[in-house]
């Protein structure tokens, strides 16, 4: 307001009121100044507030400047973690599925800053353990085989043994499983459950990628049906044409929202998670032939998958929470032994 419009003017219990927030975190401060009267009296009362405000801006201004001084020239120290270096774990990564032989991959955890080459993870199998795979009815012990992958590396692994077939089985629909592993004079133990197929595929189709994807790219649609109750907790993966089946990279889910309905959604393409991110597309190509693998799991493999593929996924994220992965292996071993209820459905895609 411009002081002059006060000179000459009656004004009576007026109140200029000012607000400024001030430095160093201490709220903010209140400038009161009444006018009662008028003519030059009152003229000077408003001039004066003007003055001890235009004061406060100099005193803030000098204040921020000290400040920037101030961290400009601050000293720097440096500090240093002292980082516990804990010993290697058994990872263990075990399944059963209907129809299938058990399938038992050991492995020890390797340090976090370490350096990943395909020599350290050969290196990182765990070799000549005993491993012992039940149905309440027979235990087999697991033999241990390898895969030559090429380049002079192997893949080891642990299934059935084939001089020993009489107290061999495959996985069952509604049947539970224990596992159990003698390892460095250490035991760990686990159990599973093949539940129920539940939830059933009823149709697949495809439709064109959305506007601005590739031509040739088509997104694959799945009607499913889920029964009416809650727990059915499902995992799924796809195969492109001879291609090995890969999981989504969000491959579990469970039916809170969909319980007792029956429902459409897009099937994501499932990707080695070895390849590059930027690689991954959750379309398939046209002349692909695509096989959908739904499977029902029990509750603990949703909850080890749930947690690891939320894991996975805030990698490199230094806003995220930390995650701690759910194993259902005793002993502090890390990974999981899980059952699979499997079904398979093909589509054909055309030109």
């Amino acid at each position: 307001m411009n002081p002059r419009f006060l000179r000459g003017n009656k004004i009576a219990n007026w109140w200029v009121i000012k607000k400024q927030s001030c430095s160093f975190d201490q709220g903010c401060f209140i400038i009161l100044s009444q006018i009662s009267q008028t003519g030059h009296s009152g003229h000077m009362t408003f001039m004066t507030c003007m003055t001890i405000e235009s004061n406060i801006f100099a005193i803030m201004k000098k204040s921020y400047w000290l400040l920037v001084l101030f961290f400009a020239f601050s000293c720097e120290k440096a500090v240093t973690f002292d980082l516990k270096e804990n010993g290697p774990k058994l990872v263990v990564e075990a399944t059963i599925e209907n129809n299938q032989p058990p399938l038992v991959i050991l492995s020890k955890t390797v340090g976090y800053f370490s350096n990943i080459n395909p020599v350290i993870l050969q290196n990182s199998f765990v070799h000549n353990a005993d491993v012992y795979v039940s149905n309440g009815t027979l235990t087999h012990k697991l033999k241990e085989d390898t895969i030559n992958i090429g380049g002079g590396y192997f893949f080891f692994y642990y299934s059935i043994d084939s001089s020993t077939l009489s107290s061999s089985f495959k996985g069952q629909l509604n049947h539970q499983y224990s596992l159990r592993i003698v390892t460095d004079s250490k035991e760990y133990t686990s159990t599973t459950t093949i539940p129920n197929i539940t939830k059933h595929i009823d149709s697949m189709y495809w439709r064109p990628a959305p506007p601005g994807n590739d031509s040739n790219e088509v997104a694959v649609m799945v009607k499913a049906t889920d029964p009416p109750g809650y727990g059915d907790y499902i995992r799924y993966f796809t195969r492109r044409n001879s291609e090995s089946f890969y999981a989504g990279i969000n491959s579990v889910f469970d039916d809170q929202i969909i319980d007792g309905t029956t429902y459409t959604v897009e099937l994501e393409r499932g990707w080695d998670r070895n390849s590059y991110p930027a690689d991954r597309t959750p379309y398939f190509i046209k002349r692909d032939t695509v096989t959908l693998k739904l499977c029902n799991i029990d509750k603990t493999t949703f909850d080890f998958w749930r947690t690891m593929e939320f894991s996975y996924a805030n990698i490199g994220n230094p806003f995220s929470s930390p995650t701690k992965v759910l194993s259902n292996i005793s002993g502090n071993a890390l990974g999981y032994f899980g059952g699979y209820a499997a079904q398979l459905k093909t589509i054909i895609i055309p030109h």
